[in-house]
């Protein structure tokens, strides 16, 4: 890859797994960053971490993107900063599993709180003087699931469709701005989005995991060469095709049937 220009990069979600992962990636890339979850403490060890391996400046924001205030607080406080955002990485996001009708309405309007209107409002604030600029680019971190639908995670698998579109629309009215959009579609990841979304009804995983290391990596190459979407790893890869070609109800029972049991 071209040697990469000075610049600031933004993730949301940075405190654990894929969005900490990331975050080391453009550590190495000699970036700048701005950290920002709901972790100041985790966040604050992370920035430790990345400046003494590195000669880059590290910026924590403590915010809770479930908070409607929570986007339009953050570009605030950069600009107020003087700090200019070339990259920004919508990584913050999680999912509930459980049926529709017995989940708590409450987290399910916060899950579309995260996952979609604060990536959407971040990418809206940041967007316009990346193409100012005629440089720059997003990243949000979707998920396989964005090309199936989801019973026993039906507003996970929405939002994360929405993702997918919104992406791949955006990608396109980009194109020649100098400012590119990449869509990072994991599978089954080890890190702690299971437990987060089955609270305490953890068990253990019934299919092999990809490393939040291993995804980021795919994911930080896929931008970096300007794809649309990466699907990292074979058999997420495989799956994907497989919902081009078979009927959409044989689709829907295998994916009840998989969130039942993982």
């Amino acid at each position: 890859m071209k040697p990469v220009p000075p610049e600031t990069v933004l993730i949301t979600g940075a405190s654990s797994g894929i969005g900490l992962e990331l975050a080391r990636c453009f550590a190495a890339d000699k970036s700048d960053l701005v950290l920002v979850a709901r972790k100041t403490a985790a966040l604050e060890q992370l920035a430790a971490e990345l400046r003494a391996a590195q000669p880059i400046k590290v910026h924590v924001i403590t915010a809770d993107l479930s908070l409607p205030a929570s986007p339009q607080g953050i570009f605030d406080e950069l600009k107020g900063r003087g700090t200019a955002v070339d990259v920004l990485v919508n990584n913050a996001g999680f999912g509930l599993h459980g049926a529709f009708a017995e989940l708590p309405l409450r987290q399910q309007l916060d899950m579309l709180q995260v996952n979609i209107s604060a990536l959407v409002e971040l990418t809206g604030l940041f967007v316009p003087g990346m193409i100012r600029q005629r440089r720059g680019g997003i990243l949000n971190v979707g998920s396989v699931a964005g090309f199936l639908p989801g019973p026993n995670m039906a507003v996970y698998y929405a939002t994360k469709a929405f993702v997918m579109s919104f992406s791949e629309a955006l990608h396109e009215e980009l194109r020649g701005s100098g400012v590119t959009l990449t869509d990072l579609c994991p599978g089954p990841t080890e890190t702690q989005f299971s437990q987060v979304a089955r609270g305490q009804r953890t068990r253990p995983s019934q299919v092999a995991q990809m490393s939040a290391v291993d995804v980021a990596v795919a994911g930080h190459r896929a931008f970096r060469q300007g794809q649309c979407l990466n699907v990292p790893g074979a058999k997420n890869r495989f799956l994907a095709q497989l919902t081009r070609v078979l009927p959409r109800a044989i689709i829907r029972q295998a994916v009840a049937r998989y969130n039942k049991l993982n």
